[in-house]
């Protein structure tokens, strides 16, 4: 029996999920979005990659879920994107919507399915997803540590001029610019960053890290990332679908782990055919601490909005 995932929202982000669900053959894909035709014809162009490219799934547009039941993996990417000067945060009350609309359809069609957020801001929409949903923590994650760590690899491995691939990275914390990256267990073929470069680089390369997805919208200006959000989020989908248990960087809902209860945070967590199978408890420094507590307060922040506005 194939796997089936179901990616909600054709637009830049979803579209290439799909392409990376189908070219690495893990899925069937159901590509859903409200407008009409046009995941009916980009998951008809996809499929006729195919015979080129040399994968074997099906792949299908729809405008509503009927055609999503009994998926394995609901990703949601549908809402609306950054434009230059807005931050994540301005997409709150626009994009909760959006994602409560999904979530609804997701869980009712597919009782059993993971969840797997990758709409901004990032870490609020998992909070909102999961109250909609019910569905245990370990089902309903957040796709942003991945992207944030890939970022920070990239412009270390840029920096030294080595192979991204020798290049590990930790980074904690909310999806925004009060992430968390932890140089401290940072490394290249496990030698510290701090024996490679002075305090003062890396301290730029943290900052640049914190902003990556700002500085794309700067440069597009009608949207935002699209091809390496889409990488992060099929590393997830893979170590799911194939219980690869992967120990990756995602949102996940703390119930006191890091100090932290009720919210939706980065951390390094195993990903597995149940969803997150464990949730990595980092010793940190008080300093460290310091860090992820204000970025989980940014977090709070816009939960509370959503608590007032909309009666979550």
């Amino acid at each position: 029996m194939r796997k089936k995932v179901t990616v909600v929202g054709a637009g830049n982000v979803g579209a290439n999920c799909a392409l990376r669900i189908a070219e690495k053959e893990l899925a069937d894909v159901v590509l859903v979005d409200i407008m009409e035709g046009v995941p009916q014809g980009k998951g008809l162009d996809l499929l006729e990659s195919g015979p080129v490219q040399g994968y074997d799934v099906n792949i299908t547009g729809a405008n509503d879920y009927e055609a999503t039941a009994n998926s394995d993996v609901v990703v949601i990417t549908a809402g609306f994107p950054r434009k230059p000067g807005m931050s994540r945060d301005d997409l709150l009350l626009a994009n909760y919507e959006i994602v409560k609309n999904a979530t609804e359809q997701a869980a009712k069609h597919s009782p059993n399915a993971i969840l797997v957020l990758v709409t901004n801001p990032l870490d609020a929409m998992c909070w909102a997803a999961q109250r909609v949903s019910k569905f245990d923590r370990s089902r309903v994650i957040g796709m942003a540590g991945v992207l944030d760590t890939a970022r920070f690899r990239t412009f270390i491995a840029e920096e030294l001029k080595v192979s991204v691939e020798n290049v590990t990275a930790v980074v904690l914390g909310g999806h925004g610019d009060t992430m968390v990256p932890l140089t401290r267990l940072s490394s290249v073929s496990g030698i510290p960053l701090s024996e490679l470069m002075d305090a003062e680089t890396l301290q730029r390369l943290v900052t640049r890290t914190q902003n990556g997805g700002a500085e794309i919208v700067k440069y597009l200006k009608t949207g935002s990332a699209y091809y390496a959000p889409s990488a992060a989020t099929i590393e997830m989908v893979e170590s799911i679908l194939k219980d690869k248990k992967k120990v990756l960087p995602c949102a996940a809902l703390l119930e006191g782990e890091y100090g932290i209860n009720g919210l939706y945070v980065g951390v390094p967590v195993k990903l597995g055919s149940a969803g997150i199978e464990k949730i990595y408890e980092i010793k940190l420094s008080d300093e460290e601490q310091a860090m992820l507590n204000k970025s989980a307060a940014a977090v709070k922040e816009l939960v509370d909005v959503l608590k007032e506005k909309v009666g979550a």
